[in-house]
């Protein structure tokens, strides 16, 4: 059976590979958590082939990046309470450029997306200010989306950004999918990585394909704090347990680097048609 959940009782101190196309169905995405339980600890690697988005959950850090390809020697100094508090602070890693991460507070946590690049851009640290946020979707599908590397950072594969849905509430609804090419659609694989507060919530996954799929599938999920779901095609709708936040970090890459590059599922898409009349309603 093709393992497409992670579950996150996997996560160890220093950095921990969840999925990749080693173990999943990816083509393109690595996907993995570090995690530094004490300050002054440090983690230290470097990019080879591929380029490397990273975003912070918690905790506060140093990176020092050497980028030789763009002649660039630098270092910073972030850092973010949590997931649901505030926005995130990411940096873009091109290829072959070698990095050092040291924790300036306990417990820190980052999520580091990775794909092959054929491309030498340059380093890029996006900061929590300078992140994009809006709220999408209406009444019980309504949530948070933050855009911290999308069309703003120049990079060959990697698109990665941050869903919050409310307690109880749908996200990637409608339905969409981005596995095909289309007027609206370009073939790009996902990865999505989940945290609940309180951290004992839970909520679900669907991930199915059209009912005129050469291979189709259905399949249901339940996800938890610090769990990792592939999503290698299909449609792909997720919700939260009444009484808990949801978040989660979505990876895209694949050949054309497109953000909102993707179709709906034509059953369900009276729901977007439904939106401006339910918010109006609703004071939104």
């Amino acid at each position: 059976m093709v393992n497409r959940l992670f579950k996150g009782s996997k996560i160890g101190r220093g950095y921990t590979p969840i999925a990749h196309p080693g173990n999943s169905e990816l083509k393109h995405i690595e996907y993995g958590v570090l995690f530094l339980p004490e300050k002054g600890e440090e983690y230290v690697d470097e990019t080879g082939s591929r380029e490397a988005v990273i975003v912070i959950f918690n905790g506060k850090f140093k990176i020092v990046i050497d980028c030789p390809s763009q002649r660039v020697h630098d270092e910073f100094i972030g850092g973010r309470n949590d997931v649901f508090s505030d926005k995130p602070v990411a940096i873009y890693l091109p290829r072959e450029t070698a990095f050092r991460i040291v924790a300036l507070s306990p417990m820190l946590e980052m999520g580091i997306s990775k794909a092959q690049s054929d491309f030498d851009y340059p380093p890029a640290i996006v900061k929590a200010s300078d992140v994009a946020e809006r709220t999408v979707g209406a009444w019980n599908w309504r949530r948070k989306i933050r855009l911290p590397v999308v069309d703003n950072v120049k990079a060959c594969k990697l698109l990665v950004g941050e869903t919050l849905n409310p307690p109880g509430n749908w996200s990637s609804v409608p339905p969409h999918k981005h596995d095909s090419e289309g007027p609206n659609e370009v073939p790009l694989e996902e990865v999505y990585f989940f945290k609940f507060k309180p951290i004992q919530g839970f909520g679900f996954q669907r991930i199915y394909t059209p009912q005129d799929d050469e291979d189709p599938f259905d399949e249901v999920y339940v996800i938890e704090n610090n769990d990792t779901v592939v999503l290698p095609r299909g449609y792909h709708p997720v919700v939260s347990a009444p009484g808990y936040q949801l978040y989660y970090l979505w990876i895209l890459a694949g050949d054309k680097r497109i953000y909102g590059a993707w179709s709906d599922d034509p059953r369900h898409m009276w729901l977007r048609d439904c939106e401006p009349i339910i918010n109006n309603i609703l004071g939104y």
